[in-house]
């Protein structure tokens, strides 16, 4: 974990140095300051494999190297266009305000979505007992395969990544009507899954919970037009850690994991300037 602190902390450094060196200001294009932004969009992502352990009164045992796919939602524009449907499908929120021409603090929900593949053969290592069913014993790295009848585990509603960002924007090209711009940004957040788990034949599990924390960093690219709306297209990586996951209705059980994700996002704002600039 130090290691990656410290390995993130010079990204971030060199990220936001790189940035600034290859678009240097230009004070007719990049007018940001006092200007707010929302917006709204959609995300595919994928996640690296995961070691997840899992604990109770009566069982204690880790799967390695489990793999794990997002689940987005087929269009459908009475889905996506749809108020009272819209957080069906991956999304991402945030709204955000720019403290000067080029550097803004948003907070938004990366809301994706984590399924654990059924049916993957992994290892397995520890102990269950007294589970009624065919999988009590003892394990030492055995080849496994995770039925449905075992586990299903999936952050579907959805592995949330409430989350704060600083972010850099820098305009690359432009006039009064359509501007070209690029985006860096760092952020920290929080996890709050809403986890759908049936483990061992006991009752099934979903509800939100505060599970853990992220990082994440991003690269983005920014096409506004009339100085209000936009387009935007950002690729996004980070690192999750979530030591508590609740998996039953029982307090005392509960699994832990940690990987890494990338997305790919889409999405739609509307901008607009809340403080006048000084003259």
């Amino acid at each position: 974990m130090k290691r990656f602190l410290v390995l993130t902390s010079l990204m971030s450094g060199i990220l936001f140095s790189a940035h600034a060196q290859l678009f240097p200001n230009n004070p007719e294009l990049n007018d940001n300051k006092g200007r707010l932004f929302v917006y709204w969009g959609w995300n595919i992502a994928w996640y690296t494999h995961s070691d997840i352990s899992f604990a109770g009164s009566d069982y204690h045992f880790k799967l390695y190297d489990v793999v794990a796919k997002d689940k987005p939602t087929a269009f459908d524009a009475g889905i996506y266009f749809n108020p009272e449907k819209a957080t069906i499908p991956q999304y991402n929120f945030r709204i955000g305000y720019f403290i000067n021409d080029h550097y803004s603090i948003s907070i938004g929900t990366d809301h994706m979505k984590y399924v654990m593949q059924s049916g993957q053969t992994v290892k397995i290592s520890g102990k269950i007992e007294n589970s009624s069913t065919t999988y009590d014993g003892t394990y030492y790295e055995n080849d496994f395969v995770v039925a449905p009848d075992f586990l299903l585990f999936e952050h579907t509603d959805g592995l949330n990544y409430p989350n704060i960002e600083l972010r850099r924007s820098d305009c690359l090209l432009g006039n009064n009507k359509i501007r070209l711009n690029t985006i860096a940004g760092l952020g920290i957040g929080i996890l709050y899954p809403k986890t759908n788990t049936t483990l061992l034949g006991k009752e099934r599990y979903d509800a939100f919970h505060l599970a853990g924390y992220g990082f994440d960093a991003l690269l983005g690219l920014n096409a506004e037009f009339f100085k209000h709306f936009f387009i935007q297209t950002e690729l996004k990586g980070g690192y999750i850690n979530m030591p508590d996951i609740r998996t039953t209705k029982s307090k005392s059980d509960f699994a832990k994991q940690s990987f890494f994700f990338a997305q790919y996002n889409v999405v739609f704002g509307y901008t607009f300037r809340i403080k006048r600039k000084d003259k």
